[in-house]
């Protein structure tokens, strides 16, 4: 530093050594050449705005490289072909709303469904970006005690009745309601909206044997985007990057619809296919577990939505853990997230260890999104 520039503060000191590391990364894997003139232009912006402004290459890479570092992702084999949706210069609310629909139509690509990621204003020296409250972009609503039986998604109660209090007419009262995305910019006054009907592909469940199951009127919807994580990119943060990729059936039959905070179908169905249910060790549970999760891959093949099961995204995954090291480049990964929810030791990936190293660029969840997630505003 020549004396004729200001001490740096802490925080950006931290943001150049940030920058520095994730320039010098992106120009090694991509063979962009020499990278000391580019850092040398991160630092200069750094000293003059606080920030700095990543670009379109740069953003890309990122975004792709932070799913190959998620660690609970077991789906990470494809990292390289996420689809970057450039929307930085987007941070009003509205306009969130209607990229975040467009998201969803692009990424559901009538039923092959699309590895996606939508990338709205990072937050900024005196310049928060937009936040999207909804943990994914389409989640259905919880309605707890206060308005009548509780009904639909106890994970969404909280965000259901701030969404009411926000002015939101609910919905028709089904266990399948379409909640609006909550939304905050820079004015730091959530805002809802609903989402048209024609972004939100849906699957009703079928089983491939017992017809009575459709009896049972149990749906998901087809695309997966998280919404309320942070993209992490050299030390800048894009709070609402929406992404996704394709479901892993027991995300759906052995968690969302089956757990016992969720939706808990497991009772239902079990009576329906008259199993013991008085005592655990008849393995009702497991039974009727299974049969859940048949139904679930049945119907999205049934309704042609691109969906993966847990034994072949298991092999996937240590394909990826392969191709990776024999490039000589780490995978962080958490056990408890890689291994499937059901059947965990009938898959490779129950019998290994794994480095629980986080490498950046990542996607974080911070405790504010968690907060909102939760219905809980921000003061």
């Amino acid at each position: 530093m020549s004396h004729t520039e200001p001490p740096a503060s802490a925080t950006d000191t931290e943001l150049r050594k940030e920058a520095e590391d994730f320039i010098r990364l992106f120009h090694r894997e991509e063979a962009a050449g020499d990278p000391e003139a580019r850092i040398a232009a991160v630092r200069a912006e750094i000293d003059e705005r606080g920030t700095y402004r990543h670009t379109r290459a740069e953003l890309v890479y990122g975004a792709r490289v932070a799913w190959r570092n998620s660690n609970r992702c077991i789906g990470r084999l494809y990292w390289h072909s996420l689809r970057i949706r450039d929307r930085r210069h987007i941070d009003d609310a509205d306009s969130v709303a209607r990229e975040s629909a467009e998201h969803l139509r692009e990424a559901t690509n009538g039923g092959r469904i699309r590895p996606l990621i939508t990338v709205f204003a990072p937050d900024a020296p005196g310049r928060p970006g937009p936040r999207i409250w909804n943990e994914q972009l389409v989640r259905y609503a919880g309605y707890g005690p206060a308005q009548g039986p509780a009904v639909g998604d106890p994970r969404n109660a909280g965000l259901t009745d701030f969404a009411l209090r926000l002015g939101w007419a609910g919905g028709p009262g089904t266990p399948f309601d379409l909640l609006p995305l909550v939304i905050e910019d820079g004015d730091g006054k959530p805002r809802f909206f609903e989402l048209p009907r024609d972004a939100v592909l849906e699957v009703e469940l079928h089983h491939p044997e017992e017809s009575w199951y459709a009896d049972l009127g149990l749906r998901w919807h087809a695309v997966p985007a998280i919404a309320n994580m942070c993209l992490e990119i050299g030390g800048i943060c894009y709070p609402a990057a929406p992404f996704n990729g394709w479901y892993m059936g027991t995300e759906i039959g052995a968690r969302n619809l089956a757990d016992t905070d969720r939706y808990d179908q497991l009772p239902r169905i079990a009576e329906r296919l008259g199993f013991d249910t008085a005592n655990d060790r008849s393995l009702w549970k497991d039974r009727a577990l299974v049969e859940l999760n048949r139904a679930v891959l049945h119907s999205f093949d049934r309704a042609g939505v691109t969906v993966t099961d847990h034994h072949t995204e298991s092999r996937r995954f240590l394909t990826h853990l392969d191709r990776e090291q024999s490039r000589g480049r780490g995978v962080g990964a958490d056990w408890s997230w890689i291994v499937p929810p059901m059947s965990g030791s009938a898959t490779p990936v129950f019998h290994r260890t794994y480095d629980p190293t986080q490498w950046r660029p990542a996607y974080v969840h911070h405790a504010e999104a968690q907060a909102r997630a939760r219905g809980e505003g921000s003061g």
